[in-house]
């Protein structure tokens, strides 16, 4: 069952059950992905899972700065409704890779390309993301990605 059947699966299910608060955000999840559909000028043939995953990521994102945010401006209602809708939207990422996890990833693809140097940052970014993409959190990759060039 592809990402996309999982989401319309459970919404369907969260209507059954009258959840409104998990119906809406699954609803602002199917929206989402099909505006990427429409963007990307894929409506008939759909995304792949990895797409779905992506769009799903970047409302993580956007859900993360508006916690921040409603924080900053003292609305604790807000930084309620976007808490529980961002367990919903986790629910849908693959497990994540642990600090560690990446560490070794990055330090055996940057022995593959011989990346030394801070210099090599940008190539070594390159060919770390597509394997970790929305697998981990990519300041984090960043992070690991410098401390691995930096010790070198």
């Amino acid at each position: 069952m592809s990402v996309k059947e999982d989401l319309v699966n459970q919404m369907n299910q969260a209507v059954r059950s009258q959840d409104k608060a998990r119906l809406e955000t699954l609803r602002f999840i199917l929206s989402a992905v099909k505006n990427k559909e429409i963007e990307l000028k894929k409506r008939d043939e759909g995304l792949k899972d990895e797409e779905v995953i992506q769009v799903v990521s970047s409302m993580i994102k956007q859900g993360l700065d508006s916690i921040e945010q409603f924080k900053k401006g003292g609305r604790e209602d807000l930084v309620q409704k976007e808490e529980k809708e961002l367990v919903i939207l986790k629910s849908f990422m693959p497990p994540q890779f642990s600090r560690e996890e990446v560490k070794e990833i990055v330090s055996k693809i940057a022995k593959d390309i011989n990346a030394i140097s801070i210099k090599d940052m940008g190539r070594l970014m390159k060919e770390v993301m597509p394997k970790l993409s929305g697998k981990a959190d990519g300041k984090m990759v960043s992070d690991v990605v410098k401390e691995a060039l930096a010790g070198s």
